[in-house]
């Protein structure tokens, strides 16, 4: 028997109020460790709000919020050793050259002068940015100083990321190239927290989401469970030989287990009563009785999807 995932993160009734506002309504949040969690919510929704409770920057109203079991308020000098906080926008000392500005954050850390070096050149070769270390930070672009931006928080080697926004602004190129340094990081054993509007990235670089709107948890868990809680059916998209179809179409219709089999282009749209179902009978049936299978998958709802079904577009 496994043991359960040890919490990195975990919040009670987390509430913050700006006098009559209620930026966070009683959060209960769990984050495992080596999760690459994805926070989804719109502008006003308390994600900042809750990543700057995490950081320490800012003090619950009510509640209570623990880092790898260290209280963010009663413990806040704790979580700050073990965490690193990127804001979605950070300022940079643009006069300086990348290395000096990491050395500066290194001592900042207390890491010893012997060892920075060192550790400056792991983080930029990490981030990709090793050809740039004696370049001035005014000289890089928006994604380079995002990367920087990242190689900071990684200066004092944190188990916890929290990252508000990472590819806020950058072009797609820049974007795909962040996405791929996070993943390497989730391989390298860091637990990731990173709150970001562009969905489609998020389905599949993240294992866990929560989508949070007006200060209230909507859902929390893997991408999948957040298709199956809005969708009571499952569908599947069958392609077989276009002379078969109307031999496909009459067996699958026969099946007990299917809802409907209907026929649009040059596929059939087979519905199941219940995600539980076992959809291997589908393409079993049809090769048992002759039909050639040329594609057989399953309809994936998209993140933007789900997040539009679940959430009112409202804000606070």
């Amino acid at each position: 028997m496994n043991p359960p995932p040890i919490a990195a993160v975990q919040t009670h009734g987390l509430t913050r109020i700006y006098g009559s506002l209620v930026a966070l309504g009683g959060l209960n949040l769990t984050v495992n460790q080596g999760d690459l969690f994805g926070f989804i919510g719109s502008n006003g929704a308390g994600k900042t709000t809750t990543l700057r409770i995490l950081a320490t920057f800012l003090v619950p109203s009510g509640g209570s919020a623990s880092v790898f079991g260290h209280d963010v308020v009663a413990d806040a000098d704790a979580v700050r050793h073990i965490i690193g906080y990127m804001p979605d926008f950070f300022g940079v000392y643009k006069d300086m050259e990348v290395t000096e500005y990491l050395d500066f954050f290194g001592a900042c850390y207390r890491i010893p002068s012997g060892q920075r070096e060192k550790t400056v050149s792991d983080v930029l070769e990490l981030v990709g940015l090793t050809e740039k270390r004696g370049t001035l930070i005014g000289a890089l672009s928006r994604g380079m100083q995002q990367r920087l931006g990242l190689a900071r928080v990684l200066i004092h080697d944190p188990k916890l990321l929290l990252l508000d926004e990472p590819a806020s602004g950058l072009d797609p190129r820049a974007r795909i190239e962040m996405m791929a340094i996070l993943q390497e990081l989730q391989r390298l054993g860091k637990t990731i927290i990173i709150s970001s509007h562009i969905l489609s990235e998020l389905q599949t670089l993240c294992n866990r989401v929560a989508i949070i709107e007006k200060g209230k948890l909507i859902y929390a868990g893997p991408v999948q469970g957040a298709r199956q809680q809005i969708a009571d059916t499952a569908v599947f998209w069958v392609r077989p030989k276009p002379d078969q179809q109307d031999t496909a179409l009459q067996l699958l219709r026969g099946q007990t287990d299917v809802v409907s089999a209907e026929h649009l282009e040059d596929r059939i749209k087979v519905t199941l009563a219940s995600h539980e179902t076992d959809p291997t009978f589908i393409p079993e049936t049809l090769v048992r009785n002759g039909v050639r299978l040329l594609e057989f998958y399953e309809d994936e709802m998209g993140l933007e999807k789900v997040f539009l079904h679940v959430t009112k577009g409202e804000t606070q």
